[in-house]
């Protein structure tokens, strides 16, 4: 049963403590980037009949593979899907930054390039579930921000085959090149490149602690969008909120794995103990209910604060993931909210619009790293590079400051690059 705490009567290290996987999988990762720099997709194809169980003859997916996995989908979901990514692509579109130039002064010109990296990896999780929703989040902002190639990464099931859904949402969204590898294993691919993998320039998406860890490893020699933890979700609610509802959202990660975390904070007594009760009976008529028991039962909490001011700076010191505000005229609070991945306004929006349709991205900050990071974005897949001019009539106007400053720094040389050109002329 969740567990009920009362803010002030507690210790802050209960309220805001997070789940720590205590699992170390540093070596385990680092022996299986090496092998693959190593040994490319032999080391790949082995780990895939290990891991997998599957036995490949090839890592890529081809188009008729694509294609009959697109036949085996429902035309129903294929729509939803399409509307799904005309969603992201609206709200992602907003996001372009473009090239700046300052030529303000005479004889000089400064600016800024944006440019979109080269190749983009994107891992897309197997296992216990599949996501095409990841697939649009992460692929749809790369094409958006003008990537040659996007490379999709994802781990096949028994049969060597990668599931429908998630092909077909790769059609949707445009990914150039899809392989059959999942795993700590994928995410080194992508970083030092296979026979059949290409190296790529970034690796987004998320995945459980060995993909985490893979990213961690390889990070400097590629990019990566962030280290993600474990799902959340943090709800603030006032008293008028149904409880009901407030359990369905709760469980609505608590799904998720049993890591998860899921956190009420409330200014009622009596709705923490009707959600408490919600969530009895809410969580055995749940296909992944055991997932769901063991993240409610040991990482899952209900706070009761003195008032909604309050219940907002403990949301702002945990950072959540995803934050709910089911409060009266929630955008009378939004500017009170600081640290949090992505925010759902209202009563009338449950976390699940933001994983599948609404638009906003749902590759977001985990473990408090809301505080200094960001959603997944188009500025993930781009770059910026600097530019100057000066004439040699600009220079001069200049030369005498830039040679001062870089005496005080004691570096003479920069002072002589500055002055060279004109000092024997003054």
């Amino acid at each position: 049963m969740i567990r009920i705490l009362e803010y002030g009567k507690v210790s802050n290290s209960d309220i805001f403590a997070r789940f720590e996987p205590k699992v170390n999988v540093e070596a385990v990762v680092s022996d299986i980037i090496q092998n693959v720099k190593e040994r490319g997709d032999a080391a790949l194809f082995e780990y895939c009949e290990k891991f997998d169980k599957a036995r490949l003859d090839t890592l890529l997916v081809g188009e008729d593979e694509i294609a009959e996995a697109v036949s085996l989908v429902e035309p129903e979901f294929l729509e939803i899907l399409k509307r799904a990514a005309a969603n992201i692509r609206k709200f992602h579109e907003k996001q372009v930054r473009n090239s700046f130039i300052i030529n303000d002064e005479k004889g000089i010109v400064v600016g800024q390039k944006v440019i979109p990296v080269d190749k983009a990896g994107l891992y897309v999780p197997g296992g216990t579930a599949a996501y095409p929703s990841t697939v649009l989040m992460d692929s749809i902002p790369a094409k958006i921000a003008g990537c040659p190639e996007v490379v999709m990464v994802t781990p096949p099931n028994s049969s060597g085959k990668v599931n429908p859904v998630i092909l077909a949402a790769a059609s949707v969204a445009g990914v150039d090149k899809i392989f059959k590898v999942g795993g700590a294993q994928a995410v080194a691919a992508l970083a030092y490149g296979t026979e059949s993998i290409p190296k790529v320039d970034k690796i987004v998406g998320p995945g459980n602690a060995f993909v985490a860890e893979a990213k961690k490893q390889v990070f400097g020699r590629v990019s990566i969008d962030m280290i993600a933890g474990p799902s959340e979700i943090l709800i603030v609610a006032d008293g008028k909120s149904d409880p009901s509802h407030l359990a369905a959202d709760l469980l609505s990660q608590a799904e998720h794995d049993k890591m998860a975390s899921a956190v009420l904070v409330t200014d009622s007594f009596e709705l923490a103990e009707r959600v408490q009760a919600e969530l009895e009976i809410q969580i055995p008529l749940l296909e992944r209910s055991e997932i769901a028991r063991t993240s409610i039962d040991e990482n899952g909490k209900i706070i009761v604060a003195d008032s909604l001011e309050c219940a907002i700076d403990i949301a702002n010191e945990i950072a959540p993931e995803h934050l709910e505000l089911c409060v009266d005229n929630p955008f009378d609070w939004l500017d009170s909210i600081r640290h949090a991945g992505s925010i759902f306004m209202g009563r009338n929006c449950p976390e699940a619009l933001g994983d599948y349709f609404a638009g906003p991205n749902h590759t977001l900050p985990t473990s408090g790293t809301a505080k200094f990071s960001s959603p997944l974005s188009v500025d993930d897949f781009v770059k910026k590079t600097q530019y100057t001019y000066y004439t040699k009539e600009a220079l001069e106007r200049v030369s005498a400051d830039v040679a001062y400053f870089a005496t005080k720094e004691g570096l003479t040389a920069h002072a002589k690059s500055a002055v060279i050109r004109t000092e024997g002329e003054n």
